[in-house]
C-alpha cells in the first residue's frame, strides 16, 4: 500500500523533481563515498596505531553507528527546521569530522572525528530519500533507484581518489582534501536543492495496517542481515587482497570494482524486482553472494579481482529492492521520512556493529573464517524472505 498522496494533489513541476533528484543523488554520492573511504584506510590506521581486527571494526563502527542511532532523530529536526537546511548542515558536519581526522595525533581523537562525521551523515539517508519520494510520488520507484545507484557511484569514486592521494601525500593530507569537497557538496545543497513538501493523508484504520506494520518488521530484518553481511565482508577485503599480496592501490581497484558491480546491481536489481519481486532477487542475490565470497577466499589474487564486480552487484544489489519495498510496508499516517529513517537505523546500525562482531571473530579465529561467517549470514536472508512474500508481498507480487 502506498504511502504517498493520493492522485488529486499537488505535484512538484518535473524541473523541481529533476533539481532534487541530482541533488538527493549527489548527497547519497558523497555520504556513500564517506562512509565507504574508511575501508582504504583501516590497514593505514592500523600500521599507525597497531590496531586489532576488532579496534578497526570498532573504529568503522564508531562512524556508522553514530549515523545509524541519529536518523529518526534527523527526521524530526527537518520537521522542525526543514529538510534542506538539516541535510546541507549535516552535509558540513561530516566533512569537517573527517578533516579533523586528518588532524588528530592519537587514536581516542581520531574516534571522537569518526563519530563527528558520523552524526552529520545520519541526516543523509532518511531525508534525501524520502524527498525523492515526496518529489515523485507513486511513481517514485524508478527515481529511488537512480538515487540509490548515485550512492554506488560514490562508493566507487571515492575511496579511489583516496587510494591515489595517499600515494602522493600523507593520509592526513589526503583528508584534508576529501574534506574540502565534502563542503563544496554542501554548499550546493543548500542552494540548489528545491524546498518541496508534501503531505500525507490522514490514515483510516483498516486491517491492511496491521499487516503491512507485520511486513515491515519483516523486511527490516533482511535489512538489517543484508547490512551485516555487506559490511562484514567489506571490512575484511582489504585484508584478504593484502594476504594475496595487492599493493594499496590494488587494494583502491579492488573496492571499486565491488562498488561498480554494486552500482549495475542496483539498476539490474531494482528492474528485475519490478519484473519478478522480491523474493526471487533475494534468493539470486543473496545465494549468489555466498557462493561468490567463498569464491573469493579460495581464488589467488587475479582471479578474486575479476569476480569483485559480480559480488558487489550481488551484494549490494538486494538492497535496492528492500528499499523500494518500504513504501509497500508502511501504514498511511506514517511520514515516510520516518517509516525510511527506521529502516535505514537498522540497516546502517547492522553495518555498524557487524564489523565489530565479524572482527573479534576474525581475532578468535581468523580473517578467513569471519569472512566464512559473512557468507552463512548472507543464506540467513533466503527463508525469512520466502515467509515475507507469502504472507505478505503475494497482493504486490509483479506479473513475470
Amino acid at each position: 500500500m502506498s504511502v504517498l498522496s493520493p492522485e488529486d494533489e499537488q505535484r512538484p513541476d518535473l524541473e523541481t523533481s529533476r533539481r532534487t533528484l541530482t541533488t538527493a543523488s549527489t548527497a547519497h554520492a558523497l555520504h556513500d563515498g564517506f562512509t565507504d573511504m574508511i575501508y582504504v584506510l583501516l590497514p593505514v590506521w592500523q600500521t599507525e596505531f597497531a590496531l586489532s581486527y576488532g579496534l578497526l571494526g570498532l573504529l568503522r563502527g564508531l562512524y556508522s553507528g553514530a549515523m545509524a542511532g541519529l536518523q529518526v532523530w534527523a527526521a524530526a529536526l527537518a520537521q522542525r527546521w526543514g529538510s534542506v537546511q538539516v541535510l546541507a548542515a549535516g552535509t558540513a558536519l561530516a566533512a569537517i569530522g573527517y578533516g579533523l581526522a586528518g588532524f588528530t595525533s592519537g587514536l581516542v581523537g581520531l574516534c571522537l572525528a569518526l563519530v563527528l562525521s558520523g552524526i552529520g551523515s545520519s541526516t543523509q539517508h532518511p531525508l534525501a530519500s524520502a524527498a525523492v519520494a515526496r518529489a515523485y510520488g507513486e511513481r517514485s520507484r524508478g527515481p529511488l533507484g537512480i538515487y540509490n545507484f548515485g550512492g554506488d557511484v560514490g562508493k566507487a569514486a571515492l575511496p579511489a581518489v583516496l587510494s591515489l592521494l595517499l600515494t602522493l601525500l600523507t593520509w592526513r593530507a589526503s583528508l584534508g582534501w576529501m574534506a574540502g569537497i565534502g563542503l563544496l557538496v554542501a554548499a550546493g545543497i543548500a542552494l540548489y536543492m528545491p524546498r518541496v513538501s508534501v503531505a500525507l493523508p490522514k490514515a483510516q484504520p483498516t486491517q491492511a495496517h496491521g499487516r503491512a506494520t507485520g511486513g515491515f518488521s519483516w523486511l527490516f530484518t533482511i535489512g538489517v542481515l543484508d547490512s551485516a553481511t555487506r559490511m562484514g565482508f567489506l571490512t575484511f577485503l582489504p585484508f584478504l587482497l593484502q594476504d594475496k599480496g595487492a599493493s594499496m592501490p590494488l587494494i583502491g581497484l579492488g573496492l571499486a570494482l565491488v562498488f561498480i558491480g554494486g552500482a549495475f546491481g542496483k539498476f539490474a536489481c531494482g528492474w528485475l524486482g519490478e519484473r519478478h519481486g522480491l523474493l526471487w532477487v533475494v534468493l539470486a542475490t543473496e545465494g549468489g553472494s555466498a557462493l561468490a565470497i567463498l569464491a573469493v577466499l579460495a581464488m589467488p589474487l587475479n582471479g578474486a579481482l575479476g569476480l569483485l564486480p559480480l559480488l558487489g552487484l550481488m551484494l549490494n544489489g538486494t538492497s535496492s529492492v528492500l528499499y523500494g519495498t518500504v513504501p509497500e510496508l508502511t501504514r498511511a499516517d506514517e511520514r515516510i521520512e520516518r517509516a525510511f529513517s527506521l529502516f535505514y537505523t537498522g540497516t546502517i546500525g547492522a553495518g555498524a556493529l557487524a564489523p565489530i562482531a565479524f572482527g573479534f571473530l576474525g581475532d578468535v579465529t581468523s580473517v578467513t573464517w569471519a569472512t566464512v561467517g559473512t557468507a552463512i549470514t548472507a543464506l540467513t536472508t533466503i527463508p525469512l524472505a520466502m515467509h515475507l512474500h507469502r504472507r505478505y508481498l503475494t497482493a504486490h507480487a509483479p506479473t513475470p
